[in-house]
């Protein structure tokens, strides 16, 4: 005679294949359960990327302008500064506001100030001076939205000048 035991291990009860037959497989409520945890991870990827994507475009940005910032001080540091000649653009004060426009259609405020004596507060004009103090500013003219917006690349150079 069998027992209950041997019936369910082989498999003859059909108290058993029942049982059985009612924990096959998923429930519904298990695979959207499953899909709800698998659609927050790749929302949490497809944010990262987004991310990583903005922070490299930023760069890019910055790269460019220090590009440009360096081909404005790589003009002013060429300009004549002699008792005799000063170059119209080592005359003091602040000048206009260019926009330089790349190829890739990126626009850059370029901010030049020339102080006239370095050692005074302010900005001073004073075309003999023997020493002139150079700020150069390079910013995005049109930022987006994003840290890129509130980083500008300033440098600041002097000129002492020639015999």
């Amino acid at each position: 005679m069998k027992t209950a035991l041997d019936r369910e291990i082989s498999g003859n009860s059909h108290d058993s294949a029942i049982r059985r037959s009612g924990e096959e497989g998923f429930s519904l409520i298990e695979v959207v359960l499953a899909l709800v945890i698998l659609l927050v991870a790749l929302l949490g990827v497809f944010l990262v990327f987004t991310w990583a994507v903005s922070y490299n475009a930023g760069n890019n940005s910055r790269a460019q302008a220090l590009a440009i910032m360096q081909q404005q001080v790589e003009r002013l540091r060429s300009a004549k500064y002699t008792p005799a000649v000063v170059d119209g653009n080592l005359l003091g004060g602040a000048q206009p506001t260019k926009i330089v426009t790349l190829p890739n259609n990126n626009r850059f405020k370029v901010d030049i100030t020339v102080d006239d004596d370095p050692f005074t507060a302010g900005t001073q004009v004073d075309n003999a001076s023997t020493v002139k103090e150079i700020e150069v500013s390079v910013a995005l003219d049109r930022p987006t939205p994003g840290w890129q917006s509130s980083v500008p690349a300033t440098v600041i150079l002097r000129r002492v000048r020639a015999n």
